[in-house]
């Protein structure tokens, strides 16, 4: 790989993480502006419009990044223009075809949200702010054309920067806008939050601002390519589609299929909790779930993901060249990484519910025991993510569709009966059947597929185990000392204590893990040469 490309690739994959990580974070002081009942407005929005926007973009970044450096490959710089123009065409019909679905079904969901008078908003409020955040559809599949033509020339930096300042100027409107609208004009906090939806197209069109930058920079460059390129191919748009649209959809499906979970969380929840007489909660712990927990849940799933999924493309390699060791290999290293990672992350986060509950947002004995309740299914998303990648990898598209799918029906099918059972614990039970169902296809099918056994993948499991076992009895003994001290009184006070007992945790199973060598193999020689410095 190049030293430019590498360049590139780096400053995108710091981009996107620091995208995601304030994605996550701005969420703290919102609550705090608009508080806990309002803040469940907000999720009302999210959920159907990132449904919305993945079937508006429907993969066009890929297929345009693909083609347009599949035709720079042969010099034929033409082509890459004549599809950019004509995906432009088809993502502006698909901003505006997009937008007013969502905008003129906004009433239609609302009237599936609320089934009960008792509950906090009203139809008007929950359509309100589904059209409010419509108007970002307009801008987005724009942008997304111009961030995968760059990146077919293997310009990654404007899709980083773009995405970043999106993020900063969308949390900037929704942060200073929301404490104005609250603060200064008096208005309703739920004024507030219709203010902090539409904030999605200012930062759409802030992003697409900084595009129009790089495309004036770049200009000068990419004319001299297409006055040196022989004339277009007559490929169309039609064709490139048709081409790609196998894999188009499970890419679509796998980075949809969590906001599928939490619509079918948000049009059958409320009604099972009028059902059992909940009505009046339900749109606040609702809140609780689908945003303010589910948020910090997926916290792991973006660590661990981030260095299993690493070992994917060497996975592909592998199965094309029939390297069987290769692939034994890399598949144990991928799923021992994954719960390396994730189950520690998991139990920290249960173990500190509360006082993690208190810092972030306020003290609620409901809000931790959901975050309790909600984490473990973290360890599931992560699986998830994982063995889709490596079915996509060995070229098993149509499996992950029905995978997929399947684990979405048991949702739908179950949700309901376990929510009245269970009250929220049930929606998190669902999502967490779905999941291992299709989690647990997709791993037979890998398994098969790649004639994979293996017995060492096994023990290193039990041993991930046990460590983490002591590790939660290290940070269970040490949390309820200090409990039993001095309780928790305040938010500067919990994350005192988040802070003495995460670093409990880190140590014991950092030092087991160099210890009993799990770290070494897991992480490679240079970790090894480390340890040997220290004598461990």
């Amino acid at each position: 790989m190049s030293s430019k490309l590498l360049k590139g690739t780096a400053i995108l994959t710091i981009g996107l993480f620091l995208s995601k990580a304030l994605g996550l974070f701005y969420l703290i002081p919102f609550y705090a502006i608009v508080g806990e009942e309002n803040i469940g407005l907000y999720q009302y929005a999210y959920i159907p419009y990132n449904i919305a926007l993945s079937v508006a973009i429907s993969g066009a970044p890929l297929a345009i990044s693909k083609f347009v450096s599949k035709y720079n490959a042969l010099g034929d710089y033409a082509t890459g223009r004549k599809i950019l123009r004509g995906s432009m065409g088809i993502m502006v019909f698909s901003g505006i075809a997009s937008f007013l679905i969502l905008f003129f079904l906004a009433e239609p969901i609302a009237h599936l949200v609320r089934t009960d008078d008792e509950q906090i908003f009203t139809v008007e409020e929950i359509a309100g702010v589904i059209r409010w955040v419509s108007y970002a559809l307009l801008v987005v599949p724009m942008m997304s054309i111009i961030r995968g033509f760059l990146q077919g020339y293997n310009k990654m930096e404007p899709t980083a920067v773009s995405q970043l300042v999106e993020q900063i100027v969308r949390i900037a409107v929704v942060l200073i806008g929301g404490f104005i609208v609250v603060n200064f004009l008096h208005e309703s906090p739920k004024v507030a939050v219709n203010f902090a939806v539409f904030a999605a197209a200012i930062g759409a069109v802030a992003s697409l601002g900084v595009l129009y930058y790089y495309w004036r920079k770049y200009k000068p460059e990419l004319d001299y390519l297409l006055a040196k390129s022989p004339p277009a191919s007559d490929v169309t748009i039609k064709d490139m589609y048709a081409e790609v649209i196998t894999y188009i959809i499970p890419f679509i499906l796998v980075g949809v299929i969590n906001p599928l979970y939490q619509f079918v969380d948000m049009i059958t929840f409320n009604s099972a909790m009028k059902s059992i007489g909940l009505a009046a909660v339900s749109d606040t712990y609702l809140g609780m779930l689908n945003l303010l927990t589910h948020k910090f849940v997926m916290i792991p799933v973006m660590v661990a993901t981030g260095f299993s999924m690493t070992l994917i493309p060497v996975i592909t390699g592998d199965y094309t060249k029939k390297n069987q060791v290769g692939i034994t290999r890399s598949l144990d290293q991928t799923y021992q990484i994954m719960l390396y990672l994730t189950v520690p992350m998991v139990i920290g986060l249960v173990l500190l519910s509360d006082e993690l509950y208190q810092f972030l947002y306020s003290k609620s004995d409901v809000g931790a025991a959901i975050l309790a309740s909600y984490a473990p299914v973290a360890v599931l998303f992560g699986l998830y993510t994982v063995t889709a990648a490596i079915l996509q990898g060995i070229d098993r598209h149509k499996w992950i569709v029905f995978t997929s799918l399947f684990g979405l029906l048991l949702k739908l099918m179950l949700n309901i009966p376990l929510i009245k059972l269970f009250e929220t614990n049930g929606a998190i039970i669902a999502t967490a059947i779905g999941y291992s169902a299709a989690v647990g296809l997709n791993i037979l099918i890998i398994t098969k597929t790649l004639h994979y056994h293996s017995k060492l993948v096994f023990r290193r499991l039990i041993l991930i185990g046990i460590l983490n076992v002591v590790m939660f009895i290290a940070v269970f003994f040490t949390l309820k000392g200090l409990n039993a001290v001095n309780p928790v009184d305040g938010k500067m006070h919990a994350l005192l204590y988040i802070l003495i007992c995460a670093g409990v945790g880190v140590v014991v199973y950092g030092y087991l893990s160099l210890k009993t060598g799990l770290a070494q193999k897991l992480f490679g020689e240079r970790l090894t040469r480390i340890t040997n410095k220290l004598g461990l």
